[in-house]
């Protein structure tokens, strides 16, 4: 155990090089007083950190399934990888989905990325729903009971992010199960 003086982000921004994943809960000490869904710190600590990061709810319990949200760019296709790879994902069952507005080439790129997870010994569907995605992916994770979301994050600038809003953020509001956010 360590303590640290300074602010959160520079503190575990220090730490990268030692750790393969950071856990951090969705909602802080304050959550019960505030109406927040999601805590203040959350993305200011994904926006400052390269390394994967879970983002936990309140009644974790370990996951038996994922779904990867992929749209074909690099760091879903990196997600993709990540999982292929991991020990901790052994035994899970891993779910792609491509979802937002059709794109001539998604087709081949999911199918890579499902012939990725197949070789690496994962059961799960790959699938290309046209829509919105935080609406796709709400619905996917309740039809196949879904324990995990896995993301890439923040991949634009705070800026616009302000002035059009964050899909990550949406995303992480609405889904009620721990997600696992790429940088």
């Amino acid at each position: 155990m360590r303590q640290r003086q300074g602010s959160l982000h520079d503190t575990l921004r220090e730490q990268q090089a030692d750790v393969s994943l950071f856990v951090l809960g969705r909602r802080g000490a304050s959550a019960e007083h505030t109406q927040r869904d999601l805590g203040r710190n959350v993305e200011s600590v994904v926006r400052n950190l390269n390394q994967p990061i879970l983002t936990v709810t309140e009644d974790f319990r370990p996951p038996r399934s994922a779904l990867i949200a992929f749209d074909g760019g690099r760091m879903s296709r990196r997600g993709v990888q990540l999982v292929a790879r991991s020990t901790l994902f052994k035994g899970m069952t891993v779910h792609l989905l491509m979802s937002g507005k059709p794109r001539n080439e998604g087709q081949k790129l999911l199918d890579a990325a499902h012939a990725t997870l197949r070789e690496a010994g994962f059961d799960g569907s790959a699938e290309m729903i046209a829509g919105d995605p935080e609406t796709v992916i709400a619905r996917q994770v309740q039809h196949h009971a879904i324990d995990m979301l896995v993301m890439g994050a923040y991949s634009h600038s705070p800026i616009r992010s302000l002035l059009v809003g964050s899909r990550t953020t949406d995303l992480l509001r609405a889904a009620k199960i721990p997600a696992l956010l790429l940088r």
